[in-house]
């Protein structure tokens, strides 16, 4: 789906992340993507973003749009033309606004699920809930500023996991045809990454046991991004099932 360069503001970003036995995560995506390793374990994570002054570049700021969003997302490799690409797969999002809900999938990128969100901030305090509409997607998080990742992320360092997350910048979301993902391109004008320590994490996805048997999976670490100029560019549809010849 190919859209205008839209222009805007990451009011803030945090990542919530999880490591995960690759071999449960191998079934939850579709063909052609394959989990990207981390020191032998995958990334599946929630991307919970405040976007300000969003708008085609034509368009002024101060006309631009602001929304609370989530984006449930696993870090994948696939095969293109003989290349390994590499990026995230968004299973799921879920939005605070109306528009993106009613646009999302027609008129940009990927089926977007309205949420309630909740959020509570400072300086240095971060605590996010949200409850979506279908009552699908219930999440929260309590968090604080940090000086260094924990010691039990996959991560040896910041700039490790910040490398690493600059790196999945393209992302497909699953559409209603399970064979066809929609691709954006999320590129930072400038990128800064702080740890964040987490009190309390609760996921009606992360922690389902039907999907993640107990000893699968488990919290990695969190990151914020603030105040970060940003464009979304919109990529050709992925398909995964390969064009038929003519006869």
């Amino acid at each position: 789906m190919k859209i205008p360069v839209v222009h805007g503001i990451i009011d803030r970003r945090i990542l919530v992340n999880y490591h995960v036995d690759p071999s449960v995560l191998v079934p939850l995506l579709p063909a052609p993507f394959r989990p990207k390793l981390v020191r032998g374990f995958g990334m599946i994570g929630i991307c919970l973003i405040r976007l300000k002054k969003v708008r085609p570049k034509f368009i002024p700021s101060w006309l631009g749009i602001s929304s609370e969003n989530a984006a449930h997302r696993t870090a994948v490799e696939w095969d293109d033309d003989g290349e390994v690409r590499e990026g995230v797969y968004v299973r799921r999002r879920d939005t605070n606004s109306r528009l993106n809900s009613l646009a999302g999938g027609r008129l940009f990128p990927g089926i977007h699920h309205h949420a309630s969100f909740t959020v509570s901030e400072s300086l240095d305090r971060f605590d996010v809930a949200l409850h979506s509409d279908d009552g699908v997607t219930n999440m929260s998080v309590r968090s604080y500023r940090a000086d260094r990742l924990p010691t039990s992320s996959v991560f040896h360092s910041l700039d490790d996991a910040s490398a690493f997350f600059q790196a999945g910048s393209l992302g497909y979301s699953a559409t209603s045809d399970p064979s066809l993902f929609q691709g954006l391109e999320l590129k930072c004008l400038n990128w800064r990454m702080e740890p964040l320590a987490v009190e309390e994490v609760r996921s009606s996805y992360f922690d389902d046991e039907s999907r993640f048997p107990k000893g699968s999976i488990e919290f990695d670490s969190a990151l914020l991004m603030r105040g970060i100029a940003h464009e979304w560019h919109g990529k050709t549809d992925l398909c995964s099932m390969p064009m038929l010849q003519p006869a």
